[in-house]
């Protein structure tokens, strides 16, 4: 017997010999509690991941990420297989001419190296968890270079798109297809963003054997993880600096890439391979008005959190709140309210004075100054002649500002989330956070932003300016 695997738009067929081999369906292919099972393809072959019977064919099928598992399945069980899955015949390059334009001049720190081996030994699949700085860049383009084959690159940003794209034309000697910023061109190496990934997988599906996911908690949100589910890749790498997301969907995007197969924090790296850093935590206080509407708002979303049951205990819980106020006035009252508070504590006057004090001090240093709200931004840009960029700002100034960031014409800038991740950032050694989420993805990804080694071997500073007895300083508190 033999089985022939296929794909199609997304799906791994799974055609067998025998019974339903030839889609000569017998039946409707399901029992009499109306499941299905490997039993309706053909009851010779041995349990396969994922697979489903498919009564419009007579076959098997499965969602494409599954392919892997079920090669493996069949081998394990000795069964034949005639592999289609990745031999398309628009395939873009053929494999022995693409490994022969893939090289690197790049050596692997040791720490990459037992990352890349660690992910190896898990079958090549897996997820490396890095702080900002670490490079793990270098360890994926090592890892194209081992492996010889078709890969796709999907990253979050435009940005980072160009910044992939230009980091591999420099290494390898090949063609570098793009999706994404204009541009919709395969090649057998490809950089994509997560967002016209997403509306291409099922057409490309079988034309990569490996696909590196940069800032792979992305795959997390409910929309992208189609972009892992389509693709047949069996070999599987993603990359991140906090694989865990408070909603508990990194649980997905272990069951889509693979593990954590390997893990360092910043003070595992720091002094040696990133810089020494110091954290200082600042506490201010909110000034009397600030502290009554901080204390009415947050009464009101407390009061109601209490009286309705909410706990908290995990990020279910906050989508039930946004869900009930759709319909119950008292729960949007609370969300708003909520809101408000949040604003009044991250936007608090007195944190203005303390980053006065600050760049003060650091007026020869390099500075980042990160915020939660865009108008906060305009603030500080108009006080302290800061150059700003937020959302609203377009692509080419942004650059622009970078640019003249990187070669020193300007000594500082600031932010509103934009910076956090997916942006070639210039070195800097010293970051003020003035508001953010408090999340600890958003604090790893800020402290790393000035934790790449200095040539003077100069530590790096972050602070934290927070206002006291506040949510914020309790969240910051937990954190540290």
């Amino acid at each position: 017997m033999a089985v022939r695997l296929t794909y199609e738009e997304g799906t791994i067929r799974v055609d067998a010999s025998g019974r339903v081999g030839d889609g000569d369906a017998t039946g409707d292919g399901t029992d009499a509690g109306g499941s299905t099972s490997t039993d309706d393809i053909d009851d010779r072959l041995p349990p396969l991941p994922g697979v489903e019977f498919d009564p419009r064919t007579g076959t098997g099928r499965a969602p494409a990420y599954r392919y892997a598992a079920i090669r493996r399945a069949l081998e394990i069980a000795g069964v034949s297989v005639d592999d289609h899955v990745l031999d398309a015949s628009d395939r873009a390059a053929a494999d022995a001419d693409l490994a022969a334009g893939l090289a690197t001049d790049y050596d692997l720190r040791e720490y990459q190296a037992d990352a890349l081996a660690a992910w190896r030994e898990a079958d090549d699949r897996g997820v490396l968890e890095l702080p900002t700085g670490a490079g793990k860049t270098v360890i994926a383009i090592r890892a194209m270079v081992e492996l010889g084959v078709p890969t796709l690159v999907v990253v979050p940003t435009v940005d980072l798109l160009d910044q992939w794209q230009r980091e591999l034309d420099r290494e390898f000697g090949v063609p570098i297809g793009r999706f994404g910023g204009g541009e919709q061109r395969r090649e057998a190496i490809t950089v994509s963003t997560y967002d016209s990934a997403y509306l291409k997988a099922d057409g490309v599906g079988d034309a990569f054997e490996f696909v590196v996911f940069d800032e792979v908690h992305h795959l997390g949100g409910e929309g992208y993880r189609d972009v892992a589910r389509l693709l047949a890749a069996p070999a599987r790498l993603g990359l991140t600096a906090t694989f865990e997301r408070p909603d508990g969907a990194h649980e997905t995007v272990a069951e889509l890439v693979g593990d954590r197969v390997y893990a360092l924090d910043v003070d595992d790296l720091a002094g040696d391979h990133l810089a020494p850093y110091d954290i200082r935590r600042i506490e201010v206080e909110l000034t009397p008005d600030e502290r009554e509407r901080y204390e009415a708002k947050q009464g009101t979303f407390v009061e109601y959190v209490r009286d309705a049951g909410i706990t908290f205990t995990s990020g279910s819980d906050y989508r039930e709140l946004v869900k009930r106020s759709g319909n119950d006035p008292a729960a949007r009252e609370a969300l708003l309210a909520k809101q408000d508070a949040r604003e009044i504590m991250m936007n608090a006057s007195r944190k203005v004075d303390r980053l006065e004090g600050i760049l003060d001090r650091h007026r020869e240093d390099r500075v980042i100054v990160f915020t939660a709200h865009t108008d906060l931004v305009y603030r500080l840009s108009e006080r302290f002649l800061l150059p700003a960029i937020t959302a609203e700002t377009g692509a080419k100034e942004r650059r622009e500002i970078l640019e003249r960031f990187r070669d020193g014409t300007y000594g500082r800038v600031v932010a509103a989330n934009v910076l956090d991740e997916g942006v070639d950032v210039p070195d800097a050694n010293v970051a003020v956070v003035l508001s953010g989420s408090g999340s600890e993805r958003e604090f790893t990804q800020r402290l790393g932003r000035v934790l790449r080694p200095k040539d003077d071997g100069g530590r790096a500073t972050l602070y934290e300016v927070v206002s006291a007895e506040t949510a914020e300083e309790r969240v910051a508190s937990r954190r540290r």
